[in-house]
């Protein structure tokens, strides 16, 4: 079952771009709702989001340093 995220990923390349931020105004509440338990999950395992793409979460590149304080990238670019 998919869960309304109240936009596409990679929204932007569909003509879709209000709603790609994750705190977009005028979300309906399923879609915030649910943002928010992606967010609960991902953040518990130590993923941060990119706010501007509410599909796009990083664990341990140079942003994810940047968002949490880390001395140090656990990777680097691919």
């Amino acid at each position: 079952m998919e869960l309304d995220m109240g936009g596409a990923v990679n929204g932007h390349r569909t003509g879709d771009e209000r709603w790609c931020p994750f705190d977009a105004p005028g979300l309906s509440p399923t879609a915030r709702d649910n943002r928010g338990l992606l967010a609960r999950c991902l953040c518990e395992e130590g993923f941060v989001n990119y706010p501007s793409e509410w599909w796009h979460w990083s664990y341990g590149d140079r942003y994810w340093a940047l968002m949490t304080g880390a001395p140090v990238a656990v990777y680097g670019p691919i």
